[in-house]
C-alpha cells in the first residue's frame, strides 16, 4: 500500500500534531505517523499528566495545612493509586482529543513505526506488526520524533527500583526513601511531588546549584525553600555507583568536598537529561547531526531540501511549547515554499521562550539571567519585588517568593524576567509578550495592572529597577 501527501509528519507530540494541523489549515494534504500514542510523550507521559499529579499533591499540601486558612480538616490521607488513576484519565482524555483534531482537520493518521527511505519517502510498519508495511511519499517530511530519558550507564532503569520520569508517574508504591539524580525541571518536580506525599527525598546535582539554567537568585531561594520543606539537597555532588537489591538501592555519592559515602534508598529517579529519538529512522546522510540532535535553520530546514525537523530531536530548549511554535513556523515555511504568498513565517527567537518548573514554590523565567546579561557585556538595571509586599499573595497565604527583572541600562530593553512563588508559571507570559513586542521599561511602567492581583508584583519589579517601587 502506498500514499502521496504534500506533508508527512513523523511523530505526533506537541510539535508534530501542531505542525500537521497548521499544514492542514494552509490547504496542504497532510499525514501523521505515530508509533505509540497520539500526543506524544508530553500529553501522555510528560507535561500534562505530571501536572495532574502535582495538582493532587498541591491540594494534599493545602489540606494538611488547613488551619492556616481557618479551616479544620481531619484524617487526611493520600491515595497514591487514585492519584495515578486520575493522572492517567487526564492523559487519556487529551489523547482522544488529539484524535478528534486529526479527523476535524482531515489529517491521515498512520499508526506504526516510521522510517525514512529518502528525503521525500518513508515506510511505516503497521501497529504491532499487524498491518504489514506501508510506503508513503510527500513533497515535504517533518521529523518530530522527540526524545527519551537518559539512562545511567551503571544503573539502567528497571521500573522497579530505578525509575525514569515515566516510571515515576505510575508507581506501584510510595517510595519510603527516594533519591533524585538531577535538579532540572523534571527532577525537582518529582522531588516536590513525592516530598509532599511523605517520601524522604534527597536530590543530588552535579553542578553548584539546583535548577542551574535559572537565575542564581532563584536557585538560591528555591534551594532554601525546598530544604525548609524537608528535602535534602546535595549540590556539586555526583552519584558514582548504584547497586540494586530486592529491597532498594545502595548509592555511592561523592560530595562537593570529594568525600565518598554510601547511602541506602528504596527508589531512585534518574533525571539527567534526554536522548533524541533519531537512531534507526533513516537519517543517515540526510541531516547534519550533533550529539544525536538534528541541526536545523530557524525555520526547521535540514541540509536536505524537503526534509525538516522540529521539537526535542533538534537543539534545545527541550520544551513542549517551543516544539509547538516550531511546528507552526515550519508548516508556514513549507506552505510559503509551495507558493502560498499569504503566510509570513518568522524565525524562532530562542531568547523569548519561557521556562516553567511546577514545584512548590513554582519557578518561571524568560530571557537572560542577570549573570548572562553581564557576561554578554551589558550594563544592566535589576529590579526585585518580594511576594510579602503584595496584598493578594498575603491573602492567598502564599507570601513566599519574588519577581526579578533585568533591563539594559542604556536602552531600557527588557532582557529577562525571573520568578519564584505561587502561580508564577501563569504570570511569566506577561513578560514573554513584552519581549516579543520589544517592550522597554517605559511601556511596562505605563501599563495599568489590576488590583488586587499577583501580577502587580511584575509592575513593582519594573519600578524597582528604576528606583520607583511603591510598596516595598
Amino acid at each position: 500500500m502506498s500514499a502521496f501527501y504534500d506533508v508527512i509528519v513523523l511523530g505526533s507530540g506537541p510539535g508534530g500534531y501542531v505542525a500537521a494541523i497548521r499544514c492542514a489549515q494552509l490547504g496542504l494534504k497532510t499525514a501523521i505517523v505515530e508509533r505509540e500514542n497520539l500526543g506524544g510523550i508530553c500529553l501522555n507521559w510528560g507535561c500534562i499528566p505530571t501536572k495532574a499529579m502535582l495538582r493532587s499533591a498541591e491540594i494534599y499540601h493545602y489540606m494538611q495545612n488547613a488551619s492556616d486558612y481557618g479551616l479544620v480538616a481531619k484524617g487526611i490521607e493520600a491515595d497514591l493509586a487514585a492519584i495515578v488513576k486520575r493522572s492517567r484519565g487526564v492523559a487519556k482524555q487529551l489523547n482522544q482529543g488529539i484524535g478528534h483534531l486529526m479527523k476535524k482537520n482531515k489529517i491521515a493518521v498512520h499508526m506504526g513505526e516510521g522510517r525514512l527511505t529518502g528525503a521525500n519517502s518513508l515506510s511505516v510498519k503497521g501497529e504491532k506488526g499487524e498491518k504489514g508495511e506501508e510506503s508513503l511519499t510527500a513533497k515535504h517530511i517533518i521529523v518530530a520524533t522527540g526524545a527519551r530519558a537518559r539512562d545511567l550507564p551503571f544503573a539502567p532503569a528497571d521500573g522497579k527500583r530505578v525509575w525514569t520520569y515515566r516510571h515515576a508517574m505510575t508507581p506501584a508504591e510510595l517510595p519510603e526513601k527516594l533519591l533524585v539524580i538531577g535538579s532540572g525541571a523534571i527532577g525537582i518536580e518529582f522531588a516536590s511531588f513525592y516530598n509532599d506525599l511523605g517520601s524522604e527525598v534527597t536530590v543530588v546535582e552535579m553542578l553548584d546549584r539546583i535548577v542551574p539554567v535559572e537565575d542564581a537568585d532563584v536557585s538560591s531561594f528555591l534551594e532554601k525553600s525546598l530544604k525548609k520543606q524537608g528535602i535534602s539537597i546535595m549540590t556539586g555532588a555526583g552519584v558514582e555507583d548504584i547497586k540494586v537489591t530486592d529491597k532498594g538501592i545502595t548509592a555511592k555519592i561523592k560530595d562537593k568536598a570529594g568525600k565518598l559515602a554510601t547511602s541506602d534508598f528504596t527508589h531512585v529517579i534518574v533525571a539527567i537529561g534526554i536522548v533524541p529519538n533519531t537512531e534507526d529512522i533513516g537519517l543517515d546522510g540526510l541531516a547534519e547531526m550533533e550529539r544525536g540532535f538534528i541541526q536545523i535553520d530557524p525555520y526547521g530546514r535540514t541540509k536536505t531540501k524537503g526534509l525538516w525537523a522540529i521539537g526535542d530531536c533538534t537543539p534545545g530548549p527541550w520544551l513542549a511549547h517551543k516544539a509547538s511554535h516550531e511546528g507552526v513556523t515550519c508548516a508556514e515555511a513549507i506552505a510559503q515554499e509551495m507558493g502560498n504568498t499569504d503566510v509570513h513565517p518568522h524565525p524562532l527567537d530562542r531568547s523569548a521562550i519561557p521556562g516553567c518548573t511546577y514545584c512548590h514554590p513554582q519557578v518561571a523565567s524568560v530571557g537572560l539571567t542577570e549573570a548572562k546579561a553581564r557576561e554578554g557585556g551589558r550594563e544592566v538595571r535589576v529590579g526585585n519585588f518580594p511576594f510579602i509586599g503584595n496584598g493578594k499573595a498575603i491573602a492567598l497565604g502564599e507570601a513566599e517568593g519574588f519577581i526579578k527583572t533585568v533591563f539594559d541600562a542604556k536602552t531600557g530593553e527588557l532582557l529577562g524576567a525571573h520568578m519564584v512563588g505561587a502561580e508564577v508559571t501563569e504570570l511569566i507570559q506577561g513578560y514573554t509578550v513584552g519581549k516579543v513586542l520589544e517592550t522597554t521599561e517605559a511601556e511596562l511602567m505605563q501599563t495599568v495592572f489590576p488590583h488586587p492581583t499577583l501580577s502587580e508584583m511584575m509592575h513593582e519589579s519594573v519600578l524597582d529597577a528604576y528606583g520607583r517601587a511603591l510598596h516595598f
